[in-house]
């Protein structure tokens, strides 16, 4: 029944976006791209991932930013896990429409990334690679117009991974689709398509993964755009298990400089984060979580320390 469905539907997509890419185009990533809200409103810029899940940490973090006039920016980022470091330094260089992506981990691997922006109207291209890994070259290249967007990316290899990712839309409904094929094995590696409404304060988006196998219903409502007041909820099905699972949470700035964060879960587990800019692009996060089923197990506390001299 799901292979019919998603040959319909892709087959069905595939038809509408040659009848409009012509005069229309969008952007994707289509998992993140049914779930923000695209409303011109600045306030609405979030997307439930931010509200469930950004800047939860329950561990010890820190983070250090510096850009210079010349373009050149330099995050160093250490992360203690228990009794385990872990740490990387990124540096980035942009000159013109070409923007360098350097970044060195505690393992001693290297990733490059190389960013084209408009080599034509609309378009971004970028070149990926890891050192030692000599299989991780990637090739991706982004279009973005009014109404219609697509994501493509190639692995540099004899047997390369492909993706592909389309949406349609315009400022109310959304709908987006993304496939991934292995060419090694000739065999799918994903498939994945959502729905998405939006209006000037709410987005809901309807999205079925995992090959067809979990559907995902997702609600983000701004409820005060002064304060920043937000819900949000996420239900999760999953059709091989008969599983359920759902996640709210909500997001509130007590003032201009310190905002709160609570999330909920299904299992019990109920999280709260309170994040302060003490100066401007400094923060200081401070999180906890409480697992009622961990009886034994003391409540996770996390601090996390971002400097932006």
């Amino acid at each position: 029944m799901f292979s019919a469905f998603w040959c319909f539907l892709m087959n069905w997509l595939l038809i509408f976006m040659y009848d409009n890419i012509r005069i229309k185009s969008l952007p994707l990533d289509c998992s993140h791209f049914v779930i923000c809200i695209k409303s011109s409103d600045k306030y609405l810029s979030l997307s439930l991932a931010d509200l469930l899940n950004k800047d939860y940490n329950f561990d010890h973090k820190f983070i250090f930013s510096k850009t210079s006039d010349s373009g050149l920016g330099l995050t160093a980022t250490g992360i203690k896990v228990n009794e385990l470091f872990i740490g990387d330094i990124s540096t980035q260089y942009k000159s013109g429409k070409t923007v360098v992506d350097v970044k060195v981990d505690t393992n001693s691997n290297i990733s490059t990334t190389v960013t084209v922006n408009e080599l034509l109207a609309g378009a971004k291209t970028s070149l990926s690679f890891k050192i030692p890994d000599q299989k991780s070259g990637k090739l991706d290249v982004h279009y973005l117009h009014d109404l219609v967007a697509f994501n493509s990316s190639i692995g540099l290899t004899p047997t390369p991974l492909l993706e592909f990712a389309a949406a349609i839309g315009g400022r109310e409904l959304s709908l987006g689709a993304e496939i991934g094929f292995d060419s090694a094995s000739a065999s799918f590696t994903k498939y994945n398509a959502g729905l998405g409404f939006n209006k000037h304060d709410f987005s809901a988006a309807l999205m079925l993964t995992d090959k067809g196998e979990t559907l995902k219903a997702s609600y983000i409502h701004v409820l005060n755009p002064i304060n920043g007041a937000a819900v949000a909820a996420e239900m999760i099905h999953k059709f091989n298990t008969n599983e359920n699972s759902f996640s709210i949470g909500s997001s509130h700035n007590v003032d201009p400089l310190t905002l709160v964060k609570t999330r909920f879960s299904n299992s019990g587990k109920a999280a709260v984060l309170c994040q302060h800019q003490w100066r401007p692009k400094s923060f200081v996060t401070l999180s906890a979580e409480y697992d009622p089923k961990a009886v034994s197990a003391p409540p996770k506390l996390g601090l996390a320390l971002a400097l932006k001299p």
